[in-house]
């Protein structure tokens, strides 16, 4: 079986492990999302004591549900939140609590409310990153992350890294339910975005993954993926 084969199969396992155990909530079914998993709001409670992201100023998210408890624990710290719009047609968004009302934490750290809240900002105009946290559909104790198969989180850490707003010393969290842990391994990939921290309502693992710069490898992108996110093809330009 090919590389591509076997992340499909890992992913497939992991989601009807989540739906046959019933761990798992709106919306459903899991199929093709990264899951939204019972107990990701204990699970953000414990990303908030880490070393990590008590002395993080700037924290990027993902915008799934599962790490929706995630963004509402960053605003209520008094960080400001990066978020990448979905499918990042309109790039990124950045939330200040301080320009916040407090009683909108909540409904701003939704995408809907994000929009209302936050402002919408080029990559080259978003302040460096101290965290990113990012949802997956699968990953192993070695800190090899599967997300949905379309490889956004790699495309934004990529584009962030080509930027100089994300280095390789950027810890990069993940938050899932302790049944998407797998054992089998997984090649690691050269664009591949790699966990350094993994949180479950249970335990909390450091991968001690070594990493490398995140950056866009052009070679492997091709003409429909840039056609799809314009701001790629428009980050290529810049740096010719």
């Amino acid at each position: 079986m090919d590389l591509k084969g076997l992340k499909a199969n890992i992913r497939e396992d992991v989601w009807r492990i989540l739906e046959e155990k019933n761990v798992t909530r709106f919306p459903r079914p899991v199929h093709g999302r990264i899951p939204n998993f019972l107990g990701a709001e204990f699970v953000a409670e414990k990303v908030k004591s880490l070393p990590e992201f008590i002395r993080a100023e700037v924290v990027f998210c993902n915008p799934d549900s599962p790490q929706r408890p995630v963004r509402e624990t960053v605003l209520k710290s008094g960080k400001k939140l990066i978020m990448s719009t979905p499918r990042l047609r309109q790039g990124f968004l950045l939330l200040d609590p301080q320009k916040i009302p407090e009683k909108y934490y909540g409904k701003s750290s939704t995408i809907r409310g994000s929009y209302k809240y936050g402002i919408n900002l080029s990559p080259w105009d978003l302040p460096p990153l101290d965290l990113k946290i990012t949802g997956s559909v699968a990953v192993t104790k070695q800190g090899i992350r599967l997300g949905k198969g379309e490889g956004y989180s790699e495309i934004e850490a990529g584009i962030l890294g080509e930027l100089g707003k994300m280095r390789r010393e950027t810890p990069v969290i993940t938050t899932v339910h302790e049944l998407q842990i797998v054992d089998k391994e997984i090649p690691k990939e050269p664009f591949d975005l790699l966990v350094d921290i993994i949180v479950t309502p249970k335990q909390i693992i450091r991968t001690g993954v070594e990493k490398g710069d995140p950056k866009i490898i052009w070679s492997m992108l091709d003409e429909k993926k840039l056609e799809e996110i314009p701001l790629l093809k428009e980050l290529k330009n810049r740096l010719k």
